[in-house]
């Protein structure tokens, strides 16, 4: 059941769950950046919760169905239409062939993930279909999508699904205002502490530099650094390190000014400092992040981090047995 892309929308790429297992070879996990969307999306559709399907963010694609399907959006608020009708999100979507899946305008969020019955069949790279395009790895062709491109859709796996829908509350949403959750890391003793206090107070806005690879923050107070001798191997910023690997949601802050957070596709290692990470369970909440929106970080320990990772597979348990 291939789908035909006629208009590529803004950076639409086919994404799974990533690729686990390179990381120590510098290719990194990749794979959905909201896996909480894409799970939710196959979910519905009737999918494995890993099968490929596409994220694209703040405008999405048009594509033109030439066998009849389902399909599911999840993730940004964007209104799909089909044939300019418009359709409500997180729910089953049926359509014949020959009708085209179009957007509307973002009211919310940045990443929207949609699903097929079926899911997208590309070839695997390593184990996976998540596009790594700095490594021209998975998805079609290694890129991102254009117009013209053919995406193939393995066998329906169910039917009669149409109008089934995530309730609201299992619907993540972000806020004018953020909270992000970061364990301090190997290097927070490299600021003082003035500047480590400073650093939770702040509030920091979400930079325009927000992309797969990372987020940039900025807005808060430079920090300041504990004086050193500058070590062998490490560069003489204050915020070089010897290089060393870069655990993912790493939060590195490059001569004290901005942070960034690291994110799906980001390099595995190099020579900044790491002041912390953030927690796994708002890995997928900041992909959602508009540029502009003003975040805070909350200092918090292992166990809060465990404890929010317990909560989101409650979440997910709760979302499969709503679909049951």
């Amino acid at each position: 059941m291939p789908v035909k892309v006629i208009e590529s929308g803004i950076l639409t790429t086919i994404q799974d769950l990533g690729r686990p297992g390179y990381y120590h070879l510098g290719i990194p996990v990749g794979g959905a950046m909201d896996r909480l969307a894409l799970r939710s999306a196959n979910a519905l559709v009737g999918n494995p919760e890993d099968a490929a399907g596409l994220e694209f963010a703040f405008m999405g694609p048009v594509m033109e169905f030439t066998e009849d399907a389902s399909f599911a959006v999840c993730g940004a608020d964007i209104p799909a239409k089909v044939n300019d009708v418009e359709q409500p999100g997180w729910t089953v979507i049926d359509v014949r062939s020959g009708d085209i899946l179009s957007f509307g305008f973002l009211r919310s969020r940045a990443r929207g993930y949609i699903a097929f019955s079926g899911g997208i069949d590309t070839p695997q790279s390593l184990g996976s279909r998540a596009t790594y395009a700095i490594g021209a790895l998975g998805g079609y062709e290694g890129r991102a999508l254009q117009p013209n491109d053919i995406l193939p859709l393995g066998p329906e796996k169910t039917g009669g699904r149409a109008g089934k829908s995530i309730p609201s509350n299992l619907r993540r949403a972000t806020s004018a205002s953020t909270k992000l959750r970061m364990i301090p890391g190997l290097y927070w003793h490299r600021i003082v502490k003035k500047s480590q206090l400073n650093f939770f107070e702040d509030v920091w806005t979400v930079a325009n530099e927000a992309d797969r690879m990372g987020y940039r923050f900025h807005g808060g107070r430079e920090m300041k650094f504990v004086e050193r001798e500058q070590p062998f191997g490490a560069g003489s910023d204050p915020s070089n390190i010897t290089d060393a690997c870069y655990p993912y949601g790493s939060v590195q802050v490059p001569s004290g000014t901005e942070p960034i957070v690291l994110h799906r596709d980001a390099v595995s290692g190099g020579g900044y400092f790491m002041i912390g990470t953030v927690i796994s369970a708002d890995m997928d909440l900041i992909a959602q992040l508009q540029p502009h929106t003003k975040v805070r970080f909350a200092e918090v320990d292992m166990a809060a981090a465990l404890n929010a990772r317990a909560s989101r597979k409650a979440m997910l348990s709760e979302i499969r047995e709503v679909l049951k």
